[in-house]
């Protein structure tokens, strides 16, 4: 069926980050609730100090792995949507739709559900009974309920949505300071915590046992690897934004690349401080790490202050998750592949408004559907993952599919260690949603049902939707 030209609109996103504000978003995504909350999770399952850095290590590596090859991408195609443009371009318009959907439906709005859940958990370090019912409502034989955890997330969502519907310039700046606050306080916390004289460095005389007959610890270590890899996540959020960052050639590959290095630096040197106060057995059993070591080093009111800094991370990651996914639904709706409206900017703040109020609707859904008690970040998480990282690994794969098919394509950027850097990163891609088929069955087996629920919309938008643009040559 032909399709009516396609129309450039009068109102276009702005390019309004410059190279510190692209810098902020990587890293104030990427520290998030991570480096907080998973460090004990690793000890547990490598059973030493050298078991963790090594985690650590590798789990930065393989996700610079990614970052390198979403470098090139980003580079060559410095537009909005980020794997929706790298699949469409690399194997056709299915591919991209099916990340969209996906990122619509649970990718994206999953996450932002989680991080904003576990802003609300965080918050409950201070205002106690957040997680008990505030309204109960019957429903024929079953009762609704609403916690107050429910309605913090729920606010969070909303405010940071607002926020970033006012224009690229200001969820930008609100990335940037916070971000600033996030790694400021933390490289205080391993400063404080390594001159404090509390701790010893006799806590990092242990070695794991990696011997050929300990399968037991070769299984924890790639569980303990997978937990790394989610404290690394959201690197590829940059690329979302790539129709709106200044000099977007030069600026992506060399944000990408620097922004990970140096979230490797601060988690290492987060883990050395907690490593210095508190020995391994501490670290294992600890709930809540940094402020274990806060409280260690210099008494509660570090704990304290920890804590406000581990909500002020968590925010942040909520504010790039918010301001960076809009953009995907925005980019399939300018190429007729979803719902036309969310194309529409707003005229005076030049921002994807509906795709923002789409998102933030389905992710607010989320939260009163799967929030409801002290399971929901762990349950939100694991809806979003696994089609997540479908899609990290196929995209990456995109790098060696295009340098075939479109060898004479600019490409200002060329993937470091290419072949082997993005084909190591897909193998880790297939490695880790093998392992979350076998260890969460039900979440993958849904997250694969909504992405063939997708399927229907795609038959109808691409043979009878609105005003599509040209498919790129393949």
């Amino acid at each position: 069926m032909s399709h009516p030209p396609a129309v450039k609109p009068s109102v276009e996103l702005r390019r309004g980050l410059g190279l510190l504000d692209a810098g902020a978003l990587v890293a104030g995504t990427v520290i998030g609730t991570g480096i907080f909350l998973v460090p004990s999770t690793i000890a547990r399952e490598v059973g030493s100090v050298a078991g963790v850095f090594l985690v650590w290590l590798v789990g930065g590596l393989l996700s610079l792995a990614g970052a390198l090859s979403y470098a090139e991408l980003g580079a060559a195609f410095p537009e909005a949507g980020g794997e929706y443009v790298f699949l469409r371009r690399a194997y056709g318009p299915l591919w991209g739709f099916l990340f969209g959907w996906q990122q619509v439906v649970i990718g994206k709005t999953g996450s932002i559900a989680s991080v904003a859940t576990a802003l609300a958990i965080f918050l409950g370090f201070f205002f106690e009974g957040v997680q008990g019912e505030v309204i109960s409502l019957a429903v024929g034989e079953s009762t609704w309920t609403l916690t107050g955890l429910q309605l913090i997330a729920l606010g969070g969502v909303l405010l940071l949505t607002t926020l970033n519907y006012l224009g690229i310039a200001v969820g930008g700046a609100i990335q940037r300071s916070l971000t600033i606050v996030k790694v400021v306080a933390i490289l205080v916390l391993v400063s404080v915590a390594l001159g404090s004289g509390k701790g010893t460095w006799a806590h990092f005389q242990s070695y794991p046992d990696l011997s050929p007959g300990s399968t037991d610890r070769w299984f924890g270590f790639g569980t303990a690897l997978a937990a790394a890899l989610w404290a690394y996540d959201g690197w590829n959020n940059l690329t979302m934004v790539g129709a709106e960052i200044r000099n977007p050639h030069t600026t992506i590959p060399r944000v990408l690349i620097l922004g990970m290095l140096g979230v490797m630096v601060v988690y290492l040197l987060a883990n050395f401080s907690y490593f210095y106060i508190l020995p391994l057995g501490s670290v294992i059993r600890s709930e809540r790490v940094a402020q274990d070591v806060a409280v260690t080093a210099v008494g509660h009111w570090g704990g304290t202050a920890i804590t406000l800094a581990a909500l002020v991370s968590t925010f942040a990651s909520l504010n790039g998750a918010i301001l960076t996914g809009a953009r995907v639904s925005y980019a399939m709706a300018r190429d007729g592949l979803f719902f036309r409206h969310m194309a529409d900017l707003n005229p005076a703040h030049h921002t994807p408004a509906k795709a923002l109020v789409l998102q933030c609707l389905v992710a607010c859904s989320l939260i009163l559907i799967l929030g409801h008690d002290q399971y929901a970040f762990e349950r939100l998480f694991n809806y979003a993952i696994f089609g997540t990282w479908v899609f990290y690994g196929i995209t990456a794969l995109a790098v060696i599919v295009l340098r075939y098919r479109q060898p004479d394509l600019p490409r200002p950027y060329r993937t470091l260690g290419y072949p082997w850097v993005p084909l190591t990163f897909v193998a880790v891609a297939g490695a880790f949603c093998l392992s979350m088929i076998v260890r969460r069955p039900h979440e993958t087996g849904l997250g694969l049902a909504f992405l063939a629920a997708g399927l229907p919309f795609y038959a109808y938008w691409r043979f009878f939707g609105h005003n599509p643009t040209p498919d790129p040559e393949l």
